[in-house]
């Protein structure tokens, strides 16, 4: 027997003697190695008749994976191994299939919580937006509240006035007398808020249906407000020219909203805004003022300006009064009736003249936005307004005080009127009748029971964060946020570097002297080279400021196109801009001051409602010396300026800024909670003063 092989492999027993039918090729079974290679292996058996008994005769090929020739094998069934393998096989494919199964519900589960995953952070996202748009609509809502209240305010307030100048006209036409208009003013002054609804639809009715449905309303009035008259040449913004202007229209208002009745009395100069003017028209009515020995006429127009009822004086035989294109330093200035007002009332009141009509009773109160311009005349003059300047050419009257041949009308003022109220927020009375009177401090001295300061005010309806039309994002003392957004938006206009953490100083002035200019220059420089960013905004580039611009290389005006690489941190803007110095004022850190007493343009006061500290240009200037000196006559505003900002300089508040950025939060929440609009201090002491004269 030949035996080919390529392994061993155990003998196998004798077989039984098998006939040639049933002879049949084995088949192909696995052989394993000790490393579990199977091999294969042809076995060609042949088994004769005449073998039995013998050895079987095997012919086995060695295949090693080599030969895929099944073996041909017979033994009547599947053999242990067979039955093995194959058991292993259906062991190995239920496990196969039951991995499979696993793999695939794992990544069924994991598909699942990566899709709820995202379905989660959508609707997260989708809440966050819903949330933001419910603030935002709230937020409207309560903006949108606000203005129709505000609307709902003004509107009543403008229906009164237009009933208050209705029952002038019916005065002046004659159809009632003095008294029963002063009943009836009392009812719609009284009654404001009540029923002036109900009487708007009557005011274009004419003059009888007018008068019959006043008179269904008409009762006497158990409140105390005060019917305020306001005779003066400015009112914003009808006619501005300096301080005047916002003071009236900004105290008028405040006035009104506490319960009072005020009217302004203006000429109709030709350079009159009219625009603003609501309801303009001209009353058919005869009135007369006299002048230069005789009665002459005068057309009268009337109207609302904010709420505010105000009538227009206009001549018609001496129209040239009031047709020049400016208010002041006109040839004919004296000649203006408004010029001797005080005299003449103060005079009616002692019954000096017999010939002034409507005077009676009345109390003047004089309010002086300075003392550098009083007004000298010759005592000739006089006459032309009906005056006797024999009587008057005394130093106890209006004779000036240095040049004692003329007359002095503001001195007449001061000496004629019930009350003096001195404009200013850091004089005192005792500075003013001292060192501040430009001549009249005699004549302070002897009437200072008169005098009373008041600060100026600014209109907190038009300045305030909180509800800025003019800001790219409104904030608060409690909320700051906007202000830094507010900051960036100004960068960007300007051409700044646009950086939140930058410290930006704005100044807006009206003048700036040369002994500032001087200061201001150095200041600048210093504070550049930190990085501070500067802007400047006037009324005009005076000569001085020019210069400054030329000497240190600055931009020559705000353009986006002209800054070169030394104007990196300085701009300028040479045109006041009201919406602007809205901007400038939010975003600015640090407001630069000419001065704190700033009637024209209230910049301190603004800078601290804005969340800005207002800083002086000249730290060690004379004219903040004597600021909020006298605590015991100064005003409020004065005092808490005295201990806060106004012994600061530039360089300090930088310094507070950069190392105790705390400190100098809690300055700046404490200043933009102060109220320092004209509703405060201003119109407390004007409505104490008015109650003093009433007294009287």
């Amino acid at each position: 027997m030949e035996i080919l092989v390529a392994a061993s492999i155990p003998r196998l027993p004798p077989f039984p003697q098998i006939s040639k039918r049933n002879l049949k090729p084995a088949r192909l079974q696995p052989l394993y190695c000790s490393r579990w290679s199977p091999f294969y292996a042809t076995v060609d058996c042949r088994i004769n008749a005449s073998d039995k008994g013998k050895a079987i005769e095997w012919n086995i090929g060695e295949s090693n994976r080599l030969s895929e020739t099944p073996v041909s094998r017979e033994l009547g069934g599947p053999s242990d191994v067979e039955v093995h393998q194959n058991h292993l096989k259906s062991i190995g494919t239920e496990k196969d299939e039951r991995h499979n199964d696993i793999w695939k519900l794992f990544k069924e589960a994991q598909q699942n919580i990566l899709y709820l995953n995202k379905q989660r952070l959508l609707a997260m996202e989708e809440l966050d937006r819903v949330k933001n748009e419910r603030n935002s609509l709230l937020d409207k809502v309560e903006q949108l509240e606000m203005k129709k209240e505000a609307n709902i305010r003004r509107d009543k307030i403008t229906i009164s006035s237009e009933l208050l100048l209705r029952i002038d006209s019916l005065v002046l036409n004659g159809v009632i007398g003095s008294t029963e208009a002063c009943d009836l003013r009392r009812l719609v002054i009284d009654s404001r808020g009540s029923f002036t609804d109900d009487l708007y639809d009557i005011i274009c009715k004419n003059d009888a249906e007018f008068l019959a449905e006043l008179r269904h309303f008409s009762k006497k009035s158990k409140q105390n407000g005060f019917h305020i008259i306001h005779i003066c040449t400015e009112m914003s913004p009808v006619v501005s020219v300096g301080s005047l202007a916002s003071y009236i229209t900004g105290l008028s208002r405040a006035l009104q909203r506490k319960g009072n009745l005020v009217e302004v009395i203006l000429p109709k100069y030709a350079c009159l805004n009219l625009d603003e003017v609501q309801g303009l028209r001209e009353i058919e009515a005869e009135f007369y003022s006299y002048f230069n020995g005789h009665l002459h006429g005068n057309r009268i127009w009337t109207g609302v300006v904010y709420g505010i009822g105000v009538t227009f004086i206009e001549p018609v035989y001496y129209s040239s009064f009031f047709s020049h294109d400016r208010v002041y330093g006109c040839p004919n200035d004296f000649e203006s009736p408004v010029s001797t007002i005080g005299t003449y009332a103060k005079l009616r009141a002692e019954r000096q003249y017999n010939d002034m009509q409507g005077f009676e009773g009345t109390r003047i109160l004089l309010t002086c936005q300075g003392f550098d311009s009083q007004c000298l005349e010759q005592p000739e003059k006089l006459a032309l307004c009906g005056l006797d300047p024999s009587t008057l050419l005394r130093p106890d009257r209006l004779q000036d005080n240095n040049k004692s041949h003329l007359v002095n009308i503001l001195k007449g003022g001061v000496v004629y009127s019930n009350k003096v109220i001195i404009m200013s927020s850091g004089l005192t009375e005792g500075r003013i009748i001292s060192a501040s009177g430009h001549g009249l401090e005699p004549t302070l001295a002897i009437h200072k029971e008169k005098l009373v300061t008041a600060p100026c005010g600014f209109d907190k309806s038009t300045w305030d964060p909180s509800c800025d039309d003019f800001l790219p994002q409104s904030y608060s003392a409690d909320d700051m946020k906007g202000k830094s957004i507010c900051k960036v938006a100004l960068q960007r206009h300007l051409g700044l570097h646009e950086a939140a953490s930058k410290i930006l100083v704005g100044c807006i002035y009206s003048d700036i002297l040369d002994v500032d200019l001087e200061e201001l220059k150095a200041v600048v420089w210093m504070a550049s080279r930190r990085g501070v960013q500067f802007i400047f905004m006037g009324s005009s580039l005076i000569p001085g400021m020019r210069r400054f611009q030329r000497s240190e290389g600055r931009p020559r005006m705000y353009t986006s196109d002209t800054f070169s690489s030394q104007d990196e941190n300085v701009r300028f803007v040479n045109e006041y801009d009201e919406e602007l110095s809205h901007l400038i004022i939010s975003g600015s850190d640090i407001m630069l001051c000419p001065s704190f007493d700033d009637p024209l343009l209230q910049v301190p006061l603004k800078a601290m409602k804005y969340g800005a500290a207002p800083v002086p240009v000249n730290y060690a200037g004379s004219k903040l010396r004597h600021f909020g000196d006298e605590t015991f006559e100064s005003t409020k505003f004065s005092q808490y300026f005295k201990y806060t900002f106004a012994n600061m300089s530039l360089g300090q508040a930088i310094d507070e800024i950069e190392n105790n950025p705390s400190q100098w939060n809690r300055r700046i929440k404490d200043a933009m909670e102060k109220d320092f609009s004209w509703d405060s201090e201003c119109a407390d002491v004007h409505i104490s003063a008015y109650t003093a004269v009433r007294n009287l």
